[in-house]
């Protein structure tokens, strides 16, 4: 058992799947015994009322049959009970209880049995108030300064405060300004009332201001408040906590001072009683309730918190003293004083635990033998802790922290792409321009080693791809097991993916609860989004990729796509995309070149390219040709590319202002609604709808086709970067890094945007490896990224990124092999502007440095065209 564990010294657990709060838990002498001792009174939402007087045998005893004095069942949800002088011309005390729509009060009364039962409870109504409003909470007092009774008053659901006078129904006033209920006490020093409102503020209202302001018949001002008739209601005093308040307490020890104590949801509060902070203390838990009580020190103030963490703390003003566990989550506690022993803590749960318990520790019946003491060599203390970090050095170095083997046995992921096409195609009532989709199915195999848990597979295709179902999970897979799954890929949009690649990924737990992710990669057929096509003979986009073997028939590469000409012309491919689109193939009969002399649009280049490229690679490597290579050597279609950029960033301006235009309209329709609706029946309103409404569809169709353009435009980043690749045979490590720079984001944001996401990529770049001087290494780029005016800045970056290249320049990220790259640099990279004054004052040599591109490059071991021909800043 642990040392801090509340001690259990009586429990019960009350009814069977009941509800209970912070009000339903009462501590008093209800039965007027006049020896002190307190009975525990509890109601719950299902309309229980249970009065216990626990007296164990022993300590730890659970409850007994005649520890329950009364149960009664009243019907209706009990919200809160309060013992008080509650019925005129008696100072006995009774019991209240609120219902949602009822206040009622009762006498609890035993009888001496004649049996050997013992004593017989009771209870009797004296007196009910129905409600007109539905109840939230009480509080009760000597309203006023009255003396020998006490009067009640309950706050509404909207925020009304309802007084009693006992069996009479005194007035009714509404909060100023409130919206939601909150806790509410009263403090009869001050003779006000103290809630916290859905502001997030204390506020104080005098009772005898309450008291004189006028009725509470209407929510809003009547006439006669606007023409002075009555008096307002106003605050007395407030004070920002700036958090809801869950509990609020006043504790008074002396006629001199009382303190306001707030439990909020992060901190508790002490203020005086003007409103000024005392003293406040910010918890590390949620706390769940909280009771002040006295101290036995002098101007201290000792405070009960109980918290989610099943723990209930004690603090001596803003110190912690105590710190106990409790076997549940309280939401109510009381202390009192039960069967002779003062202090006796009682917590109340919201499924009705109930337990009495007191602070205490158990001892520790283990003692710790005496350690020998020696005397320490330090020396060799020294040696052997420098050996064990060598060992640990050592060890990082050659394995790792987690070991990969281990890892990768727990659980294999593989996946297998149909060779055909559904037989029934998934894609229902999908159709891209006068194409019928068709469907492939994927299946997603997992073999697991050990037993692993929580079992999670997602799949991720680039859209406008989807998946019929891409989300499985299973709770448990027992070792040496394989579970298989499938679904089906289909095209839904008129436009294409940026790649053909699916990627499958499995979150899972190991026994021991770590958790790890597998993924396996697949690739889908080009034939689920390309048909075969007739050649064209116009070129509107072309490429040329030169191999270093001899040429290979295209209907060896594309067996699929077989459409020969009238001609018989077998070094000529179309190839027809769903939506339209034309993208045609041309080998050459006596050079070692591959051509695309047609495309419609730039960015579909980019698929059957690198597809070629694949199944190139591909077919040379079953003839166990190991040298192949490809490259290219034509103009650098940038300027092409920068129209791509453009589109998608005119799409983001106008995406911006359409929602800023759209938020304005929106204030001006609410203005409308509330002038206008209630004064004229004219059509202003229908048209400011009808302008909000034809903004939003604005605002989605734009979103539609920004998504669209960004989609076309990593297809064409794509093509870029494998263009740039074989231009300059850049290793794979150095694509990767391209990569990461053109393509950060899955997913484009007014937020996080592509052209300035990928500006600041490439002009770190421009200043670490691929800088022209040291100086430029130590300019610092900024860490705020904002959305730019233009892309004029993005697109030199980009120019100057490929000249550099073209000079020798190598991506590297690492900063002892970018200093070596400066020096065998050539002359004549301009460097990167750092501001405006600077950017214009080499905006001439940039235009000069691309106007004579191709006289710079001569040197360098490069075709005769000049792969930057023709790109305009």
């Amino acid at each position: 058992m642990s040392l801090f564990k509340a001690r259990d010294w009586w429990s019960t657990v009350l009814g069977e799947k009941e509800e209970f709060d912070q009000g339903c838990l009462c501590l008093a002498d209800v039965d007027n015994t006049g020896n002190g001792q307190d009975k525990v009174i509890v109601g719950s939402f299902m309309g229980y009322l249970r009065i216990f007087n626990p007296h164990p045998v022993k300590t730890g005893d659970g409850a007994q049959a005649e520890d329950l004095l009364l149960e009664v069942h009243l019907r209706d949800p009990i919200l809160q009970v309060e013992v008080g002088k509650f019925v005129s011309g008696t100072e006995m005390l009774h019991l209240a209880v609120l219902h949602s729509r009822k206040l009622c009060v009762y006498s609890v009364s035993g009888s001496l049995g004649n049996v050997e039962h013992g004593t017989q409870y009771q209870i009797k109504l004296m007196y009910e108030h129905n409600l007109q409003r539905t109840a939230c909470n009480m509080t009760y007092g000597s309203f006023g300064g009255v003396k020998g009774r006490d009067l009640i008053c309950i706050q509404s659901m909207d925020g009304m405060l309802m007084v009693f006078e006992q069996e009479s129904y005194a007035f009714g006033r509404f909060l100023p300004g409130s919206l939601l209920p909150g806790p509410l006490a009263y403090s009869s020093r001050t003779d006000s009332f103290i809630t916290v409102s859905s502001c997030r503020q204390v506020e104080s209202y005098k009772y005898q201001v309450l008291a004189f302001a006028t009725d509470a018949d209407k929510r809003q001002e009547t006439e006669q408040q606007k023409l002075g008739s009555g008096k307002r209601l106003v605050v007395d005093w407030t004070l920002n906590i700036g958090e809801q308040a869950l509990d609020i307490c006043i504790v008074s020890f002396n006629q001199s001072a009382s303190s306001i104590f707030v439990l909020g949801e992060r901190n508790f509060f002490c203020l005086k009683d003007n409103g000024q902070i005392r003293f406040m203390k910010k918890l590390d838990c949620s706390p769940s309730c909280f009771l002040p009580y006295c101290s036995v020190s002098e101007g201290t103030i000792n405070t009960l918190i109980g918290n989610h963490n099943n723990m209930l703390h004690v603090y001596q003003d803003v110190t912690l003293k105590w710190a106990t566990q409790l076997p549940h989550i309280p939401v109510a506690v009381r202390v009192g004083c039960l069967h002779d022993l003062k202090g006796v803590i009682v917590t109340l749960s919201d499924d009705g635990h109930l337990q009495c318990s007191y602070l205490g520790t158990d001892p520790s019946l283990f003692q710790a033998p005496k350690v020998e003491s020696r005397e320490l060599n330090y020396d060799e203390l020294d040696i052997e802790l420098k050996e064990l970090q060598k060992i640990i050095k050592d060890v990082n170095k050659s394995q790792g922290v987690w070991p990969m083997t281990e890892r990768e046995d727990d659980l294999k992921v593989s996946a297998m792409v149909s060779p055909n096409f559904d037989s029934v195609s998934q894609s229902t009532d999908v159709e891209v321009g006068a194409d019928l989709v068709p469907s492939v199915t994927v299946k997603v195999t997992l073999q697991n080693r050990v037993a692993l848990q929580k079992i999670r597979l997602s799949v991720y295709v680039q859209p406008p791809l989807v998946l019929t179902c891409d989300q499985f999970t299973f709770e448990l897979m027992a070792p040496e097991m394989t579970r298989t799954v499938g679904f089906s890929v289909y095209l839904k949009g008129s436009y294409l993916p940026p790649e053909l690649e699916g990627n499958a990924v499995v979150s899972y737990s190991r026994p021991t609860g770590i958790p790890r992710v597998s993924q396996c990669k697949f690739r889908l057929p080009l034939k689920l989004i390309c048909l075969p096509g007739q050649p064209s003979k116009t070129a509107s986009h072309k490429l040329t990729i030169d191999t270093n073997k001899s040429p290979v028939s295209l209907l060896s590469l594309f067996p699929g796509f077989a459409n020969q000409s009238e001609d018989d012309q077998v070094n000529v491919m179309g190839f027809r995309f769903l939506g339209g689109s034309r993208v045609t193939l041309l080998a050459s009969k006596t050079s070692q070149r591959i051509s695309h002399p047609d495309c419609e649009q730039f960015e579909d280049l980019w698929l059957i390219t690198n597809e070629l490229i694949i199944r190139l690679q591909e077919y040379f490597e079953k003839q166990g040709i190991k040298d192949f290579a490809c490259s290219f050597s034509g103009s650098m279609p940038l300027q092409e590319y920068f129209e791509l950029i453009d589109h998608h960033f005119e799409l983001r301006i106008n995406g911006e202002k359409l929602e800023e235009l759209l938020s304005e309209r929106a204030v001006q329709f609410r203005a409308i609604q509330r002038r206008l609706l209630t004064r004229f029946k004219d059509k202003t309103p229908q048209v400011s709808i009808i302008t909000v409404i034809s903004l939003a569809d604005a605002v989605e169709e734009n979103q539609d086709n920004l998504f669209q353009s960004f989609t076309r435009l990593k297809s064409a980043t794509h093509l870029v970067i494998l263009l740039i690749g074989l231009w300059q045979k850049l290793s794979a490590d150095q694509i990767a890094i391209l990569e990461a720079a053109f393509l950060p984001l899955q997913q484009d944001t007014q937020e996080l945007g592509w052209e300035e996401t990928v500006d600041a990529a490439i002009s770190h770049l421009l200043k670490t490896c691929l800088s022209k001087s040291s100086k430029e290494q130590a300019l610092n780029l900024s860490s705020q990224l904002s959305i730019p005016k233009d892309t004029s800045r993005l697109k030199k970056h980009i120019t100057l990124l490929c000249d550099r290249l073209a000079k020798g320049g190598r991506l590297c990220l690492s900063t002892d092999a970018a200093a070596p790259q400066t020096m065998v640099m050539p002359g004549g990279c301009a460097t990167i502007p750092e501001s405006d004054l600077e950017e214009r004052s080499v905006e001439q040599d940039s235009t000069e440095l691309f106007t004579n591109h191709k006289h710079l490059i001569v040197e360098t071991p490069m075709p005769e065209v000049s792969p930057l021909q023709g790109v305009s800043e």
